[in-house]
C-alpha cells in the first residue's frame, strides 16, 4: 500500500497582523512628544596667528568679560571700555544690556561680539550674558519686541586676572 502524500498549499494571511502595526503606529505617532529644539549658533575666535595677511581693522572690536565681580565691556584693539559692577551680589544684565545701546547706536553696522568667562563662570551668567548682548526688548503697541544688537556671538576664555579686575569708568 502506497501513502500518498497531497501537497498541500498554505495561504498567508497577514490582514491582521498589518491592521495590528496600523493600529500600534499611530498610537506611537500620536502619544509620542513633538519638541521644538532652537539651536543658537555661536563662533570661536580666531587663532591670531591663524591669517599671515594683516586683518582689516574694524572700528571696533566687541569684547564682554564675565568676571566673578563685574561685566567689563573693552574693544580689543583699544582697551577697556565700561565696567559694570554687581548689582546686589548679581550681575547687572540691564546696565549691560543699556551700555550696548549707546554702542549699537554709534556702530550701527556692527553685529559681532566675543564673550570672555572664567572657568568657573556659571552656565546661567553665560546665558543671561548673550541674552543681553544679542538682543534689545522693546515694547511696541504692548508687546514685547526682541531687536538685534549684536547677535553674531563668538565664545572665549577670558585672560587671567592678577590683582584685580581693572578699573574702568
Amino acid at each position: 500500500m502506497r501513502i500518498r502524500h497531497r501537497e498541500t498549499e498554505f495561504e498567508l494571511d497577514l490582514t491582521t497582523f498589518i491592521n495590528l502595526m496600523v493600529v500600534l503606529l499611530s498610537f506611537l505617532l500620536i502619544s509620542s512628544v513633538v519638541r521644538e529644539v532652537s539651536v543658537l549658533k555661536v563662533n570661536l575666535p580666531a587663532a591670531a596667528s591663524a591669517s599671515a595677511s594683516p586683518p582689516a581693522h574694524k572700528p571696533l572690536i566687541l569684547e564682554v568679560m564675565i568676571l566673578n565681580d563685574q561685566l567689563l565691556v573693552s574693544d580689543r584693539q583699544s582697551g577697556p571700555l565700561k565696567s559694570i559692577p554687581d548689582r546686589q551680589g548679581q550681575h547687572d544684565y540691564a546696565a549691560l544690556n543699556t551700555y550696548l545701546r549707546t554702542i549699537k547706536a554709534q556702530y550701527p553696522g556692527l553685529t559681532e561680539a566675543t564673550l570672555l568667562m572664567q572657568a568657573t563662570t556659571p552656565y546661567n551668567d553665560l546665558i543671561h550674558t548673550m541674552d543681553a548682548v544679542r538682543y534689545q526688548v522693546e515694547d511696541i503697541g504692548g508687546q514685547d519686541i526682541h531687536m538685534a544688537l549684536f547677535p553674531d556671538i563668538a565664545l572665549g576664555d577670558a585672560p587671567a586676572q592678577s590683582s584685580g579686575a581693572p578699573h574702568v569708568p
